[in-house]
């Protein structure tokens, strides 16, 4: 299924001269769930009817696209209504020298930024496990970041790096470091301080003592270098079944489908519903019955 990129996916374009808040999901560090959590944030805001875009900045795997091209895709093959962001892709320039490739990649994801602000509430920007340049361009951008990581000491590695006994924090990490460049440029653009979010993933439902260190570890390190921790989502198979088919828990539960709706998808839910009040998002200081 093709979708249009750049044109508005059933949205009314118009937001009266307004100008979108952006919501960075980034990590250096693949596999933390970045795209499964940008997807559920953006149709979470669509339910609460107000009009979203997406960029995705990852060129090459672009697994925003592919989980947004999979949910129009099953829409259209079962009559299902669903909703959908409008998606924005910065192309690869293959088609410039090498020396120049980076200038137009820059120049196209700063043309897809501006003209997603223009036509959306929200723009919900995906990012690749690396740090690239059009990463950085995001980071940059980001008025809100949600950084997920695996509840794991191996992603809490590239927040800071921890001593061996006592599991203190001793000195910020690469990511941090990268966040802290980030958060410099603004400083000199003159723009506003992002509000950095960071979120555990694939919590563990047992409490265990790996689990309780590394919370202690979030603490003290939030206060350090100056983010919000999230509670975010457990473990939960849920959360892969769904990109083939596009949908999010909030679209459940669907005929058609062999999904049974559980408890625990209902806590899944509540999940997401929760870690959009930590993020404190503009216009939405509480959330209605619709998500």
């Amino acid at each position: 299924m093709k979708i249009e990129i750049g044109e508005v996916g059933g949205h009314a374009a118009a937001t009266g001269g307004r100008s979108a808040h952006i919501v960075v999901v980034g990590n250096e560090k693949g596999g933390s769930g970045k795209t499964t959590t940008a997807m559920h944030v953006a149709v979470a805001l669509l339910r609460l009817g107000r009009r979203v875009a997406v960029i995705d900045v990852d060129v090459r795997q672009r697994s925003l696209l592919r989980y947004i091209e999979n949910r129009v895709s099953f829409a259209e093959k079962t009559g299902h209504t669903l909703s959908y962001p409008w998606p924005f892709v910065v192309e690869r320039a293959n088609d410039a020298p090498a020396d120049v490739a980076g200038l137009e990649e820059a120049r196209r994801f700063e043309r897809a930024l501006s003209q997603a602000r223009e036509s959306a509430d929200f723009v919900v920007i995906d990012t690749p496990g690396s740090d690239t340049p059009l990463s950085r361009l995001a980071h940059a951008s980001a008025e809100t970041l949600l950084t997920p990581m695996n509840d794991s000491f191996v992603d809490f590695d590239l927040l800071a790096s921890l001593d061996p006994v006592s599991f203190a924090v001793q000195r910020p990490s690469v990511y941090a470091e990268f966040v802290w460049d980030c958060r410099k440029k603004r400083m000199l653009d003159k723009l506003p301080n992002l509000d950095w979010v960071v979120m555990r993933n694939r919590v563990s439902s047992i409490e265990a003592r790996n689990k309780r260190r590394i919370e202690r570890a979030l603490r003290e390190l939030s206060r350090r270098i100056g983010f919000r921790v999230a509670r975010g989502f457990a473990e939960r198979v849920i959360f892969r079944e769904l990109f083939p088919m596009g949908l999010t828990l909030f679209d459940l539960p669907l005929k058609g489908i062999n999904i049974p709706f559980s408890m625990s998808h209902v806590a899944a839910r509540q999940e997401v519903r929760e870690l959009l009040l930590t993020l404190k998002l503009p216009g939405l200081e509480k959330i209605s019955a619709k998500v």
